[in-house]
């Protein structure tokens, strides 16, 4: 039986293992090719370690090379053998935060010709042929440029890879609920109200839950190997601003396009490759 085949798509080193490390993890564990596409070497990331702090882009500018072999150790962590960066290492820059003065650099992201870069994703697609592709909301989850364009570009190349392409579209989200449960608790700063981490999605509107609780402690790892960007403490981790965020083994997402997967007891879809392969 040929393996089942699933593609993530993310805009910086460190998203694939907030976002969806548990899940990559888990269908790694189990045979699947798990084909990750990052889009930037989020070269604009805040640096979180006092002794990497010559890296940023406002010193040293060597930021994006340094994420690399963060990111090789994420994957390592996950399981995920098969990685490539969207167009070639390096081939568009992380565009930094929305109104930021890097949006206009020339070479990010954010000013990608969409055509050509939904070309690059799709070579990439015809290759590896996964049969569900993972990326963003349209909103791009919290609204920063570079999720917003994976967005675009995942899902024009989901759309144009036709018969025999992938049948199924998932953005990956937090439900309200979750967040609710982390106001609070854990070890790093705390927020009082569940719209100061200024990202969410209604409960109303996921589609799929998958429990990855026995690759948690891969997904702590990846997180961990993300030295510049997060600090990682128990089973929550923050980023530059300083607020705690919960690392859950079990994820959630919205299906934007294909037929459902079968459901469990709580009504969620629980295997984004049920049926597949």
């Amino acid at each position: 039986m040929p393996r089942p085949r699933i593609l993530f798509v993310h805009a910086h080193p460190d998203d694939e293992s907030i976002c969806t490390g548990a899940t990559m993890a888990k269908y790694a564990a189990q045979g699947a090719h798990v084909t990750l596409v990052t889009c930037t070497l989020g070269e604009e990331g805040d640096v979180v370690t006092d002794d990497l702090r010559h890296l940023a882009a406002d010193r040293e500018n060597r930021l994006g090379e340094h994420r690399i072999g963060e990111l090789e150790q994420a994957c390592a962590a996950l399981g995920v053998a098969d990685h490539r960066f969207l167009g070639g290492t390096g081939r568009w820059r992380d565009s930094g935060m929305m109104g930021s003065a890097t949006n206009d650099h020339p070479g990010c992201f954010w000013r990608a010709d969409r055509d050509e870069a939904t070309a690059e994703l799709l070579t990439v697609i015809r290759e590896v042929r996964p049969e569900v592709v993972v990326s963003y909301a349209r909103d791009g989850g919290y609204g920063h440029p570079d999720h917003l364009q994976a967005h675009r570009i995942a899902r024009t190349a989901f759309d144009q890879a036709g018969g025999g392409g992938p049948t199924r579209f998932y953005a990956t989200v937090t439900p309200l609920s979750v967040l609710a449960g982390a106001v609070g608790t854990g070890p790093f700063q705390q927020v009082g109200d569940v719209a100061e981490f200024g990202f969410g999605t209604p409960d109303a509107e996921v589609t799929t839950r998958i429990d990855a609780g026995d690759h948690l402690a891969a997904k702590l790892a990846a997180l961990r190997s993300h030295r510049t960007q997060l600090t990682v403490d128990g089973e929550f981790f923050a980023l530059s601003n300083g607020i705690g965020q919960p690392a859950g083994g079990v994820e959630y997402f919205v299906r934007l396009a294909g037929a459902p997967g079968p459901t469990g007891a709580d009504g969620y879809e629980d295997d984004l490759l049920a049926g597949v392969g």
